[in-house]
């Protein structure tokens, strides 16, 4: 295996590629009783279109996320029980753009670990498990439609992109699952669970060659012809400016977004996306003074906050929180993004803001699953995570600057608010 060290972070990492395309990765914690384990793939979402063995295929909205439930479904086993018998805590979660399956561990690695290459790389799908498995997600589904936060950011999607499938929800809709079958299910884990599309990757005190060993004999040995759709055309300006509507709140929430360029793949990419982290603290942070500006005078409370998102394919600027007067605060944010783009940003508040950035970054590093996380992320973006204090380096000021000038704009701009329902007003 490859070892690099990081002396600025006090990190090494072992780095392999198998035969069969396999990532792996493992960072050594010695001395650490916890151990955390992922098996990742490259597939979320939004990868519904593919071209499998020179066949074009379109897939249900929700189907990663069925997938990964069905996963754990293996007959006559209760893969969560065999995991506690071991004493590892397994779970697992799908996003947008990638799926994984974890556990966790002060003892027996190697034989959950191996319990987790086997689970996830041996599908059996019967119509009867995928019809109780409608209903199990249906709730779910019915679940999110009542979460504020969850409806917001939704609402929010469908407002700024037209092509991106993001804007459709991770759990799909009762009407895209129940069109799921087994056969796109095995369809689906033939095309994504390949080898080459994913991501082994290791914290904790363990012996990376075993780990290596191990991944090696028992995951698979053949990779499919595949071919995914990870483009979708955008332009700049977004779909519609405002979406309201009413649920059971105490006072209004917001969500404000700006339109940005996709992100693409590698260094450049991974820079554009700190450079919008800066961006973000620069305009709206909790040091800033447009923040400082809005809770004096009580458009925002604690609630409020913002960063840079990025999903495969997209990425934008947002700011979230409660305020009785939400179009006040975006007209705010709009103020300020055209004051800094006049008279520019003050170089000592901006290397604070460089240092704060980084430091929450190093910090992020001393928690095992935030490490995995960001690690297979990164690494499916084609960067090396612990490569990121480099990155900072060579922001300036003049940079993020420009950010705001070109993305804080009208024309990039949508608001998406809940407000309370009217008889609790009344």
């Amino acid at each position: 295996m490859k070892i690099t060290c990081y002396p600025q972070l006090d990190e090494t990492l072992y780095t392999t590629t198998l035969p069969n395309g396999l990532s792996v990765m493992v960072v050594p914690r010695p001395g650490f009783t916890k151990k955390l384990c992922y098996l990742a793939t490259d597939f979320g979402s939004i990868h519904r279109e593919f071209t499998l063995d020179g066949k074009v295929y379109h897939v249900p909205a929700g189907i990663a996320h069925f997938l990964e439930h069905k996963l754990f479904d293996m007959p006559g086993r209760d893969i969560t029980a065999e995991f506690s018998a071991l004493g590892a805590v397994p779970n697992a979660f799908t996003g947008y753009d990638m799926t994984a399956y974890h556990f966790s561990c002060t003892e027996h690695f190697y034989e959950s670990l191996k319990l987790l290459l086997e689970f996830v790389y041996t599908p059996c799908f019967t119509q009867e498990s995928v019809d109780k498995e409608q209903g199990i997600i249906g709730q779910e589904i019915d679940m999110n439609e009542d979460s504020p936060e969850t409806c917001i950011f939704e609402s929010l999607m469908g407002l700024m992109y037209e092509n991106h499938p993001v804007r459709d929800p991770i759990l799909g809709t009762k009407k895209s699952i129940g069109t799921i079958t087994p056969e796109l299910l095995n369809l689906c884990h033939k095309a994504f669970y390949r080898p080459e599309n994913m991501l082994l990757c290791v914290v904790g005190d363990v012996d990376p060659e075993l780990v290596e060993k191990m991944a090696l004999e028992l995951s698979p040995k053949d990779n499919p012809k595949v071919t995914a759709v990870k483009s979708w055309q955008e332009t700049n300006a977004v779909r519609e400016k405002l979406a309201t509507c009413e649920m059971e709140v105490a006072m209004p929430m917001f969500q404000l977004g700006f339109k940005c360029e996709p992100l693409g793949k590698g260094e450049d990419a991974i820079r554009q996306e700190f450079l919008g982290d800066l961006a973000a603290e620069a305009l709206f942070g909790e040091s800033s003074r447009l923040y400082l500006k809005m809770y004096q005078e009580g458009l925002i409370d604690s609630a409020f906050g913002g960063g840079f998102e990025t999903i495969e394919g997209m990425a934008l600027l947002t700011a979230s929180g409660d305020s009785w007067e939400p179009e006040k605060v975006q007209s705010a944010i709009l103020e300020e993004a055209a004051r800094i783009a006049k008279e520019g940003i003050d170089e000592v508040d901006f290397l604070r803001m460089k240092r704060s950035s980084l430091g929450r970054r190093i910090k992020g590093l001393d928690g095992f699953d935030s490490t995995c996380f960001r690690l297979c992320a990164y690494r499916f973006s084609g960067y090396d995570y612990f490569r990121f204090p480099a990155i900072y380096e060579t922001i300036t000021a003049q940079q993020v600057q420009e950010f705001l000038q070109r993305v804080v704009t009208e024309e990039r701009m949508s608001l998406s608010v809940i407000n309370p329902l009217q008889e609790a007003v009344q």
